[in-house]
């Protein structure tokens, strides 16, 4: 099969959401589900790998922020990865950051072991850390009122995403059920 690194269009965005939900499926991201492709403003820059068909086989989102690149979107479809699609992308990625006179480009992560080898086998030195908690209702009915504390009348928290301090991971697992360690890996440029 040949690949095509190139920019995303439009006519590429449902073969884009399918591509991402279905590579986030068996990972702590497998709720982070949308519905339209959100658009990278420019001078960051949307990239797809895609095969014989024309279809998405991978995925890179990047936005820019003064020196810094971040990737905000980075999946391959689970039926094709381990080809390396996803190193064409960043290797596309880092070119065209460069080409923009950016120093680092970066990425936040969950604690997931395959992602966190990707970024480390591509020469991502990982740094920052802080926890996503999330309090679900159906998980424990008690969480969401944990974790939000006082609520307006007449409403009921059902779920809650929130984002914590790396110190208190002990005392927040011994109180949610799904708590994820975010972690920022940068590359030099």
């Amino acid at each position: 099969m040949s690949r095509i690194i190139r920019d995303y269009t439009p006519a590429d965005e449902e073969s884009w959401l399918r591509c991402r939900v279905l590579s986030f499926l068996n990972t702590p991201y497998f709720d982070d589900v949308r519905q339209a492709k959100p658009e990278i403003p420019a001078p960051g820059f949307e990239l797809v790998a895609t095969g014989d068909s024309g279809t998405v086989l991978g995925i890179m989102d990047v936005t820019v922020d003064g020196d810094l690149a971040t990737i905000d979107t980075v999946a391959v479809h689970p039926d094709h990865q381990h080809q390396g699609h996803g190193q064409a992308l960043l290797t596309e990625a880092q070119s065209r950051a460069r080409a923009l006179g950016l120093t680092t480009l970066d990425a936040w992560t969950r604690d997931f072991p395959n992602t966190l080898r990707w970024y480390r086998a591509m020469g991502f030195a990982e740094s920052d850390h802080y926890l996503h908690v999330y309090a679900n209702y159906y998980t424990e009915s008690g969480e969401p009122d944990r974790a939000i504390g006082s609520r307006r009348q007449g409403l009921r928290p059902m779920a809650a995403f929130l984002h914590a301090n790396i110190t208190d991971e002990q005392r927040l697992r011994s109180e949610f059920a799904r708590i994820h360690v975010c972690r920022r890996f940068a590359l030099l440029l």
